[in-house]
């Protein structure tokens, strides 16, 4: 997310952050690169200028010059400036409202608004616990009213039918009395998009909306059309009293213009971002959390949280208990090892979030080989019989041959995975034993930043079980 932002605010920033005493030239200099940075991140012009004169106007102030390390002060001060552009803090849904709380879903056509509708319920359903109808009042492509029948009943909420011969407002007005009836907490309503902002588009979504006063409004837009999504933003905001906007696509973002356009344009916050394809694949937008991604200063308290959610507890009690009790690490848990990292979005999800290497850039290669390896890991995995996973010694020849054959691998693929998994079994042991986290944490390399001494990632750039 936001790569090249990333990239070009780290080279800029990296000679200041190390300066002893800052002048206006230093000053000067750097500020030009963060200006032609965000302008080539596809930020618009009014917030590039009111983002570099703050940052400015704070960086020769008293705050930098009498701090014994200027250079980081200036950071943090690009830090918060960063947040400050896209909203102090993440604005929740306001549900507050006799039930059902509706909540009305505007966007044009191709944005994701629809599967939007179902990560959104979702997340209503899993984390909020809330009971969830949607509806679609999109008349105009009987597809969209299939496609969130289908994402309803795939997360569990439930869907209230519509037909392309209905007016929008009476559709959403029967599903209203259905939600009320039914004692549900949250009604989404969908809407009809178009390629573009148009009148009768406007016109009907306004009336829709004086119909059924909905408790929130979002603004459903596409992160990679940079700052146009910030200008189709401010036409709706215009039109609709719109109460936040959710971005989509955010995971293919290299820019970063959307994100840092929308607020400072329309006014409004930025609620929700989508983070990939899956129905879980939506985030709350915590303005402090993403400054610190495009600074390459990590957002571990999302990971962590991604952890507490994602992350088999009872799996994971269960093979420290195996563990301590001198069980071996076997084929069995190391599949259920792979398949955990899988869930917390696999390697690229998991290093986007850590300090020093928001940037993937130069990683892009690697990881995908990993992500690869990890999945005819999986393949190999699953062609061994229950007893060959629990006791991998008794794989010989003749059975490597067969699981080969299986997996569509070859022998030296079989062989690979036995010795990762031999490295994987040896730092298990040490875990369990005294000081193990700091023992496992040294064969890892430290989780301080890119490789060597303290490092991130060990010399090699992947983790032990991928060399």
């Amino acid at each position: 997310m936001f790569e090249s932002l990333t990239d070009r605010l780290s080279s800029a920033l990296k000679g200041i952050t190390g300066q002893a005493k800052l002048t206006d030239e230093n000053i000067k200099g750097t500020m030009r690169e963060v200006r032609m940075a965000l302008l080539e991140a596809d930020v618009a012009l009014p917030v590039v200028k009111a983002f570099t004169e703050q940052v400015k106007e704070r960086a020769i102030g008293t705050e930098v010059m009498k701090s014994l390390n200027p250079g980081q002060v200036f950071l943090k001060i690009v830090h918060e400036e960063l947040q400050s552009v896209m909203g102090e803090a993440n604005e929740k849904l306001n549900l507050a409202t006799q039930p059902p709380a509706v909540v009305l879903m505007a966007g044009l056509q191709g944005a994701g608004k629809t599967t939007t509708v179902g990560k959104l319920a979702k997340f209503l359903i899993e984390r909020e616990k809330k009971k969830v109808m949607v509806v679609s009042a999109d008349v105009y492509r009987p597809a969209a009213i299939k496609q969130l029948e289908t994402l309803a009943d795939s997360v569990g909420a439930r869907f209230h039918p519509s037909t392309a011969d209905q007016k929008p407002l009476a559709i959403a007005e029967g599903a209203i009395d259905a939600a009320r009836r039914g004692g549900y907490d949250v009604l989404l309503v969908d809407t009809a998009g178009r390629l573009t902002v148009d009148q009768d588009m406007m016109d009907e979504i306004k009336a829709l909306h004086a119909g059924i006063n909905p408790v929130e409004t979002l603004f459903v837009v596409d992160a990679m059309t940079g700052q146009d999504a910030a200008n189709t933003a401010k036409a709706f905001n215009e039109a609709l009293p719109l109460t936040g906007v959710v971005l989509t696509k955010a995971d293919g973002d290299a820019r970063g213009g959307a994100a840092l356009s929308v607020r400072h344009i329309t006014g409004k916050p930025i609620k929700f971002m989508g983070m990939g394809e899956k129905t879980e694949a939506l985030e709350p937008f915590h303005p402090d959390r993403v400054a610190s991604r495009i600074l390459d200063l990590g957002d571990v308290l999302t990971l962590i949280e991604e952890a507490e959610r994602k992350i088999d507890k009872s799996k994971a009690d269960k093979l420290a208990k195996k563990l301590k009790t001198g069980k071996g690490f076997d084929l069995e848990d190391f599949l259920d090892q792979i398949q955990q990292m899988k869930n917390m979005g696999g390697l690229t999800g998991m290093l986007d979030k850590l300090p020093g290497m928001g940037n993937l850039g130069a990683m892009a290669k690697q990881t995908d080989a990993a992500e690869k390896q990890f999945k005819q890991m999986e393949s190999i995995i699953f062609s061994m019989t229950v007893e060959e996973r629990r006791f991998p010694d008794k794989i010989n020849g003749s059975r490597k041959k067969r699981i080969a054959r299986g997996s569509g691998t070859e022998i030296q693929d079989i062989n690979r995975l036995l010795k990762q998994h031999k490295q994987m079994q040896k730092m298990m042991k040490k875990v369990t034993g005294k000081g193990g986290m700091k023992k496992m944490m040294r064969a890892m390399g430290g989780m301080g930043g890119m490789g060597g001494p303290g490092g991130g990632m060990p010399p090699g750039g992947m983790p032990p079980m991928m060399r």
